[in-house]
C-alpha cells in the first residue's frame, strides 16, 4: 500500500467498519436487568431511589413526598484498550492480518457494560447502595425512622445466585454510560509513536460506569442452589414491602448464575419434570424464571 492520507483514511474505515462489527456481535445482557441513564456530567445522584409512588384519595390539599430522602452517587470512569499495528504491515499489504483484532476490540467494547453489571452484581454482598446497607444484607431499614430491617440475602460460602424482578422501569442495577465507546487513531507522520517507532496506534475510548438501583427487586444467595432455597428467596421477594408498608408486587422474573451452576439451574427451572424419590414428578418451578447465565459473576 502506498502510505498517504487517503489511503491511511481508508484503513481506519475498515478497521472501524471490524470494529462496529465486533460491538454488534456482544451479547449485551446488561440492558435486560439494568437500567440505561444517559449521564450528562462527570457524576450523576439517584437521590430518588427508595421513594415509591402511592395513590391516596385526595382529600384537602396535595401530599408531597421528599424525592431527595438518600444520597447515592455514581461517578463515570474512562476506560481505554490501544493495539499497535507496524507501519512495515501497511506498507507489505499485511493490514488485513489485523482486521479480526479489531473486531475482538470491539467484541470487548460491547461486552464492556454486561462485565461492569454482572461484576457488580457479584460484589454486592460487600458493597453498599443507596440505604448505606450493602445491596444484598440482612437488615435493609424499613418505616420513616427505620424501625423495621429486611433481608435480600442467603448466607453460605457457594457460588453466588441471584432472583432479580426486571419487569419494571426501576431495575435492580443500572448503567450509566456518559460517552459511547469508540475507536481511535494516531497515525500521522509527525505523531511520535509512528515517527519513533514506525507504530500506528489504534484505541477505544468510552467512559461510564454501573451502579446498584433497587434492592428490593434483587435477592442474592450464597446457599445451595436448591428448591428449598429458591422457593425461600421467591417469598421473601415477594413479601417485600415500601416504607409505607404498601407490599410492592415483586415477582421475581429471571435467575442469574455463573457457569458453575448452570446445570443445576436448568433442572431447577427449565426442566418440567423433577425425581422425587425415584419417581419423576412435575417440576412446580418450571418456566417460573427465565435463566441468565453470565461468565462475569466472581
Amino acid at each position: 500500500m502506498i502510505i498517504n492520507a487517503a489511503s491511511i483514511a481508508s484503513l481506519f474505515q475498515g478497521y472501524n467498519a471490524s470494529f462496529n462489527k465486533g460491538v454488534l456481535a456482544a451479547p449485551s445482557l446488561y440492558k435486560e436487568v439494568a437500567m440505561v441513564v444517559p449521564s450528562t456530567t462527570s457524576e450523576t445522584n439517584y437521590a430518588w431511589l427508595g421513594q415509591f409512588p402511592k395513590l391516596r384519595e385526595w382529600v384537602g390539599d396535595r401530599v408531597f413526598k421528599n424525592l431527595e430522602a438518600y444520597s447515592y452517587t455514581v461517578k463515570n470512569k474512562l476506560y481505554e484498550s490501544t493495539v499497535k499495528v507496524k507501519r512495515t504491515d501497511v506498507e507489505d499489504d499485511q493490514y488485513g492480518v489485523y482486521g479480526p483484532l479489531m473486531e475482538e476490540m470491539g467484541r470487548a467494547a460491547g461486552d464492556h457494560p454486561d462485565e461492569l453489571i454482572f461484576a457488580l452484581l457479584s460484589l454486592g454482598f460487600s458493597t453498599p447502595c443507596y440505604d448505606g446497607q450493602f445491596f444484598f444484607d440482612t437488615d435493609h431499614p424499613l418505616g420513616d425512622e427505620g424501625e423495621t430491617s429486611v433481608s435480600n440475602m442467603q448466607a453460605g460460602a457457594g457460588s453466588p445466585w441471584f432472583l432479580l424482578d426486571t419487569s419494571r422501569a426501576i431495575k435492580p442495577l443500572l448503567f450509566q454510560p456518559r460517552l459511547p465507546y469508540n475507536l481511535q487513531s494516531l497515525t500521522a507522520e509527525t505523531d511520535e509513536n509512528v515517527f519513533t517507532r514506525d507504530e500506528y496506534l489504534y484505541g477505544v475510548r468510552g467512559r461510564g460506569n454501573a451502579g446498584f438501583g433497587l434492592w428490593q427487586l434483587a435477592f442474592g444467595s450464597k446457599s445451595t442452589l436448591d428448591a428449598t432455597n429458591y422457593t425461600s428467596a421467591r417469598s421473601a421477594m415477594q413479601a417485600f414491602k415500601s416504607d409505607e408498608g404498601r407490599p410492592l408486587g415483586v415477582v421475581p422474573t429471571k435467575l442469574v448464575v455463573g457457569p458453575s451452576l448452570e446445570q443445576v439451574g436448568r433442572k431447577l427451572v427449565n426442566n418440567q419434570l423433577v425425581a422425587e424419590e425415584g419417581v419423576a414428578v412435575s417440576n412446580e418451578w418450571a418456566g417460573s424464571v427465565e435463566l441468565v447465565v453470565v461468565p462475569w459473576l466472581v
